[in-house]
């Protein structure tokens, strides 16, 4: 697969300091094309998170995120980060990350970063009897073969290799119609050894795909016509060491949907089986009368 889409990524993820204004320490970025006409959650929400980075003083990583969507993000306009720097304490920081255009919030989030220490220590175990990636057909395989603009665009100029586990809900849901799925995640080139990137990255690849659960549950693929879906919120917990260059399983369910939102939950495994990150996210899905 193509580096560019990647490089494209590291690209908009390196974002531009434009000083301290009121206490507040300001950072703007550009945004990826998409194909859907407005900024991609994922990268709006690992900008913020890359905005706060900048401002913590040694060796403290982040441990949760919390988020929300404010407004849809207008793809030619430069996005403006703002950072409160809210609580630097022995142990944790805690960082505010407002996200503008022109003047108007579209994304808000509070984050909080810690400095390793020892604990505790258990995990839920990874799901057995899955798949390996290499016996999963890839995501931009199915959707290289489709001709729209749309299935084009997410086939060649996704920085992530997805393949989904039993099969993606682009066009039809296939086998039973179940309120879980699995997705193998890796980046399509090798990234930088910085721990920081790599779970900004992480970040943003976690918005693809967590609302499909819901999708499935109901049978509904996304081509289905007047289906209308935002995210809303977003929270994201980081357990343990990840590289987002190596493959990731991100196994996801969703355990209700009512009053026009759905809530998804996900749990991202490194190969080995370790838990690396948890995510939750409540969506709009609206699916028109049948």
């Amino acid at each position: 697969m193509s580096a560019e889409p990647l490089q494209s990524l590291l690209a908009t993820l390196d974002l531009a300091p434009a000083g301290i204004v009121g206490g507040q320490d300001v950072f703007t970025g550009t945004s990826q094309p998409e194909p859907l006409g407005r900024v991609f959650g994922g990268q709006v929400m690992a900008q913020a998170l890359v905005a706060a980075q900048r401002t913590i003083v040694g060796d403290r990583p982040v441990h949760s995120l919390h988020g929300y969507f404010l407004r849809p993000g207008d793809l030619a306009v430069p996005i403006t980060f703002t950072v409160d720097r809210i609580h630097d304490g022995r142990s944790f920081a805690t960082r505010r990350t407002q996200a503008s255009q022109d003047g108007v919030p579209i994304f808000s989030m509070i984050a909080s970063f810690q400095t390793p220490d020892e604990g505790l220590d258990h995990q839920v175990a990874m799901p057995e009897g899955l798949p390996e990636p290499d016996d999963v057909p890839s995501d931009a395989e199915l959707l290289g073969a489709v001709d729209h603009p749309i299935a084009q665009a997410w086939a060649t100029d996704r920085a992530f290799d997805m393949r989904h586990v039993p099969s993606p809900v682009y066009f039809s849901v296939e086998g039973e119609h179940v309120e879980h799925q699995a997705v193998w995640l890796r980046a399509t080139g090798s990234l930088p050894d910085d721990p920081d990137l790599h779970r900004a990255s992480l970040l943003y690849a976690s918005d693809y795909s967590l609302l499909e659960p819901i999708y499935r549950r109901h049978g509904v693929p996304l081509v289905t016509p007047g289906l209308k879906a935002a995210s809303l919120d977003h929270a994201m917990w980081w357990h343990r060491p990840a590289r987002v260059d190596e493959w990731l399983l991100y196994v996801q369910e969703s355990p209700t949907a009512v009053g026009g939102r759905g809530l998804s939950l996900g749990r991202i495994y490194d190969r080995s089986g370790t838990l690396v990150a948890s995510v939750a996210q409540e969506g709009m899905v609206r699916v028109p009368r049948r």
